[in-house]
């Protein structure tokens, strides 16, 4: 199996904790999304993955895009620990938290938006931090309330979910940007427990090998 990475996208990290929490041996290509113009853009990448974004995922015969699609696949496929539940009501709760942060907070913060910020809107520094800020704000706290009356240990009871697969990319990127987590102590420390996890910490951006 391989994995088309780079170390901090949010999108990729996804992907790396959840192979590792089923213990699945991977290959990681690293992609880097910033050297060269970004190595995304290349001939050979764009004809794996026409988004020119990561992760990929080559299992075989089987080329996926989208973290949470190939999360869904490792699941259908793979032994270990369900991520998604297959049945009842958890599995819509799952999913709907999941994608509060996968398709509501992360993409407008994504690399692509920000340089679009930078190079047609000529946004500085201190304004990329704060639009970066006031999406995460904006998203924890509708998470924080969400998840205050079904939270156990962890964001959905006392098993570790795709939401948790999620939420810890995401508190990475937060507290990169200087977001004050004391506003969001569910999702502090959910995201603090997660990251005493093996697999979460062998997935952590700064122990890759392309972390620069």
């Amino acid at each position: 199996m391989i994995l088309y990475d780079y170390w901090r996208s949010s999108a990729a990290y996804r992907v790396r904790i959840a192979l590792n929490l089923k213990g699945i041996p991977y290959q990681s290509v690293p992609v880097n999304l910033i050297k060269e113009g970004g190595q995304q853009h290349s001939a050979d990448y764009a004809a794996l993955n026409p988004n020119e974004l990561v992760p990929v995922l080559v299992d075989g015969e089987v080329t996926l895009n989208q973290s949470l699609t190939i999360i869904d696949y490792l699941d259908e496929h793979y032994a270990g620990p369900q991520l998604t539940p297959s049945e009842g009501k958890q599995r819509y709760l799952v999913k709907a938290l999941a994608q509060d942060i996968a398709i509501d907070i992360h993409p407008i913060n994504n690399l692509r938006v920000i340089q679009q910020l930078n190079h047609r809107f000529d946004i500085d520094e201190r304004n990329k931090v704060h639009w970066m800020q006031h999406w995460i704000n904006t998203g924890f706290a509708a998470l924080e309330q969400k998840l205050a009356p079904i939270r156990g240990i962890y964001c959905v009871g006392y098993e570790v979910s795709l939401v948790d697969v999620c939420l810890v990319p995401q508190v990475y990127n937060a507290l990169r940007f200087g977001v004050d987590m004391s506003a969001y102590p569910n999702i502090d420390e959910i995201a603090g427990r997660l990251n005493e996890l093996d697999a979460f910490q062998r997935a952590a951006p700064d122990n890759q090998n392309d972390a620069t």
